[in-house]
Formats: C-alpha cells, sequence, structure tokens
C-alpha cells in the first residue's frame, strides 16, 4: 500500500493513504541504518498491521523530487510565504533572507501579504515597488474579508505548497479557511509584544482539494545564511541581474567600485533602493562571519 506522510513527530509518521485514510505507523530499522530520515511529503510504501486501528509500517521510501532544509520537508512544487502587511509591521529583512533560502533551493515563492483590510492602499503600492522586480509572484488579500483568496486558490491548485511566515501573520487563519476540517489553533497575538505566539510546532500535510497540499510550517523569527559566501550574494537579488552587463569589472560586488551598472540603474530608480539596502546589510554579515570565522 503506498501513501504520503502527512505529519511526523516523536518517531510516529502519520500515512495518508487516499481512499483508506491516515495510518500512524513506524519507519523500519533500515532507515536508521541508512541514515535516512522520511520526511513530511514524501511518498512511501507501508506493510498495515491492523486495518482497523489504522496502524502499520514504512517498508519503502520513493524517490523524491526534491527537498527543502528550511523547512525540512520533501516533493514540494513551490513555497509560499505569509507576511501581514500591518499589525505587525512585516519585517522585510526577514523576508529578504527567506526569499534566498529558498532560491538557494530552486523553488518558487509566492509572497503573499495578508491584512490588507488593515492596510492603506499606499502601503500596497510601497510593498509592490519593493517586490515588483524580485522574481516572486504577489498576492495582497485579507483572511479577515476573503479579499483575493480565490487568486490564492489557484495559485495552490494541483500543486503541494510549503507555507511558511512569522507568527501572528494570519497564516493558520488563512489554511483554516483554505480547509476548515483542519480546525487549526489560530492563536491571539500578543498586544503587549504585538507578534503571536507560535501556534505550529511540526510540519504538517494538508489536503486541500484532489492533488492540492499545503504544508503548514513552524513559524520563525530569524534565519541565518548559512553555508553563502559573500561573493554569492548578488546572484540572488534578480533585480541586479539585467544591468550587471554594463558593470565595468567582472565579478563587480555592485558596492565600492566605479562604473557599476546595477548602482547606476539604482540612480535612476529603475529598482527599489529598500532591496539594495537589504543586500548591503546581508553582504555585511556574511563579510563579518568570514572574518570571524563564523
Amino acid at each position: 500500500m503506498y501513501g504520503k506522510i502527512v505529519k511526523g513527530i516523536a518517531g510516529f509518521y502519520y500515512v495518508h493513504v487516499a481512499e483508506s485514510g491516515i495510518y500512524e505507523c513506524k519507519a523500519k530499522g533500515i532507515f536508521r541504518k541508512d541514515k535516512r530520515k522520511p520526511l513530511v511529503g514524501d511518498d512511501v510504501e507501508l506493510d498495515v498491521l491492523d486495518e482497523t486501528g489504522k496502524k502499520g509500517n514504512i517498508i519503502q521510501m520513493l524517490p523524491r523530487k526534491n527537498q527543502l532544509v528550511r523547512p525540512e520537508v520533501a516533493n514540494v512544487d513551490q513555497a509560499l510565504v505569509i507576511f501581514a502587511m500591518c499589525k505587525p509591521q512585516p519585517n522585510l529583512g526577514l523576508l529578504d533572507r527567506f526569499l534566498i533560502m529558498m532560491q538557494r533551493q530552486q523553488t518558487d515563492t509566492v509572497i503573499c501579504f495578508n491584512k490588507k483590510d488593515l492596510a492603506s492602499l499606499e502601503e500596497q503600492e510601497r510593498l509592490e515597488e519593493i517586490y515588483g522586480k524580485s522574481g516572486c509572484r504577489l498576492l495582497f488579500l485579507s483572511a479577515h474579508t476573503e479579499e483575493g483568496l480565490d487568486r490564492l486558490r489557484a495559485l495552490l491548485s494541483g500543486k503541494t505548497t510549503a507555507v511558511a511566515g512569522p507568527s501572528g501573520v494570519g497564516k493558520s487563519s488563512l489554511i483554516n479557511i483554505l480547509q476548515p476540517e483542519a480546525r487549526m489553533e489560530t492563536g491571539k497575538i500578543s498586544e503587549k509584544i504585538d507578534r503571536g505566539k507560535h501556534t505550529t510546532r511540526h510540519s504538517e500535510l494538508i489536503a486541500v482539494a484532489s492533488g492540492t497540499y499545503i504544508m503548514d510550517t513552524p513559524g520563525f523569527s530569524s534565519l541565518y545564511l548559512e553555508g553563502m559566501e559573500k561573493e554569492e550574494l548578488k546572484d540572488f537579488f534578480p533585480e541586479f541581474m539585467e544591468y550587471e552587463p554594463f558593470c565595468r569589472f567582472g565579478g563587480c560586488m555592485h558596492i565600492h567600485e566605479p562604473d557599476c551598472g546595477v548602482k547606476q540603474a539604482l540612480e535612476a530608480g529603475r529598482f527599489s533602493r529598500d532591496r539594495y539596502d537589504s543586500y548591503l546589510e546581508l553582504y555585511g554579515e556574511l563579510k563579518e562571519k568570514r572574518r570571524y570565522g563564523r
């Protein structure tokens, strides 16, 4: 019997089998010996031990299409990163880190800004200006009024999507709307610190429609660009690509070099200064990390 892992917790894996339901399974010792860890999203073969109690063993993992490191999930078609337009204010530096992380894993990303009903048109235009050339699709919606939900459903249709975002942005509320049977804890934003409590503690795969799955992943508050050299960073800012041929020097970092096509484009207003400032901040962070050997 074949199915898909929808949740893994405390050594148990919950495998969804079409038309049969969810089986609680353990992984055979052979996976530990081979140092292979089943992940949410894995397609697996299972041996049913108790049909009535829906229990079994995972005896084989099918080949993965891909594997993300963070969130640690398998067979993902795209990522949906959700931030609030306000309450709390979006941490764009954190968003930029997430976009780089997904690009490094060659995963298409949709940027979803929630709480449109609480934000001004000027704020939406500002965010569109910043991320319009980031290489990601943009979506503005409201879980409260359900404006934009039809477009979101269309973007998710027929795909497995990893959904991520910091706490308090309405991620769980959106998932509850997409699949009411998920009955997820939505949690309330702490007024004192104006950010949500962590309501999701493990990755979980939820069926939204036939062939359509969403992976809810734990909220994050910080991301470090691990294993990256500062010279690589510019390759993850799509805004720069069009103008790099006009740089005088090959391997231009677009910071101090003269006759830099990217800086000239920046001064001409061809892309967002916010994104360039984010690039400078991350470049400095990577430079310090190398300097101190971290």
